[in-house]
């Protein structure tokens, strides 16, 4: 029986031998790959790259990019004045004579008519209830009012000529006054707004 087993065990090994000993029907092949364009070479494809966070430390001057234009009452000096004021405030400045501008600044004002809500409780008052059995407080149902109102809307960009993309932008409103000196600080406080959150922190 062992020497039935053991010429079984040498018969397959020499079967696996003889296996092993012959060609293999698979054989690796692979395109060359090509090489890469002149131009690419020159040039790398930044797009394949995530962009450079912004350094908004970096940025101490702007200009106009596209200077803008008055509202109602309010003339594009007084509007450009408001602005630049603004921008001063936060350690931005326009350029030397002849410099270049790390920002170019675009800057809209329109008017809005909102319309606004205001809820109250009238009427109540400390006594006796309708029906004289209870004391306390008692009141009518609450009254809505709504109010129509005038406000300013400033939207601000800022544009690196660099990156040649906007880098920074905001919106903000504020409630337009009746004269031209409460529409000059409403414009002020919206610009203000705007300019809050920058530079992001």
């Amino acid at each position: 029986m062992a020497r039935s087993f053991a010429r079984l065990t040498l018969c397959l090994l020499t079967l696996g031998l003889s296996a092993c000993q012959h060609d293999n029907p698979y054989t690796s092949a692979a395109a060359p790959i090509p090489d890469a364009p002149p131009a690419s070479v020159a040039t790398p494809d930044r797009s394949a790259y995530p962009a450079a966070p912004v350094e908004f430390s970096s940025y101490r001057t702007w200009s106009w990019r596209n200077p803008p234009a008055g509202t109602g009452s309010l003339t594009p000096e007084e509007l450009q004045e408001i602005v630049a004021s603004a921008l001063d405030q936060r350690g931005l400045r326009p350029p030397a004579p002849g410099g270049t501008a790390d920002l170019q600044i675009a800057a809209q004002v329109r008017s809005e008519t909102r319309l606004r809500q205001v809820y109250g409780d009238y009427g109540s008052y400390y006594g006796r209830g309708r029906y004289g059995s209870d004391y306390g407080m008692w009141g009518h149902a609450p009254l809505v009012r709504t109010y129509e109102e005038t406000v300013l809307v400033v939207n601000l960009e800022l544009f690196d000529p660099r990156r040649a993309a906007v880098v920074w932008s905001n919106q903000a409103q504020a409630r337009q006054g009746g004269d031209r000196s409460q529409l000059r600080d409403a414009l002020r406080d919206a610009v203000n707004r705007a300019l809050a959150d920058y530079p992001p922190r």
